[in-house]
């Protein structure tokens, strides 16, 4: 459990924001996971006389998956460059590799990669993106 601190400084990123998109990166993230799950699942072996009958509609669940991970890559994208860097500090403060202390720093940090349109690839490659945004936004009090 983190120890709250005091905060000058207030969020260009609305906290409701944030929490959508934990929701869209934690869904992705359970697409993802039960695929992995269920590896073999789709794989059938048929001898000579048989025939593959199964039909099901993978492409559609498929799609969905996209969707989601579509819709927040656009919401990502949208994203002006200050909310931008603040998302990204806050999954590093999520993942431990800055301090809530530090925010104005983490911040600063983002800012100068110049992640730019390129944050939502980058915070899309993380596996953990849902749980490191939440964790980052409960650390700073958001």
């Amino acid at each position: 459990m983190r120890r709250p601190f005091q905060k000058d400084w207030e969020l260009t990123i609305d906290p409701d924001t944030v929490r959508l998109f934990v929701l869209k990166a934690k869904a992705i993230a359970a697409g993802l996971n039960s695929d992995y799950e269920a590896g073999g699942e789709h794989e059938v072996e048929l001898d000579e006389q048989s025939r593959d009958g199964h039909h099901h509609d993978g492409l559609a669940e498929e799609e969905e998956e996209d969707l989601t991970e579509r819709e927040l890559r656009a919401l990502i994208n949208d994203l002006n460059v200050d909310e931008a860097a603040e998302l990204i500090a806050m999954v590093w403060i999520g993942r431990g590799d800055f301090d809530a202390s530090e925010w104005d720093e983490a911040v600063t940090e983002a800012r100068q990669r110049g992640q730019g349109r390129r944050a939502s690839n980058y915070l899309l490659g993380m596996p953990m993106l849902g749980d490191w945004l939440e964790e980052g936004l409960e650390a700073i009090g958001a």
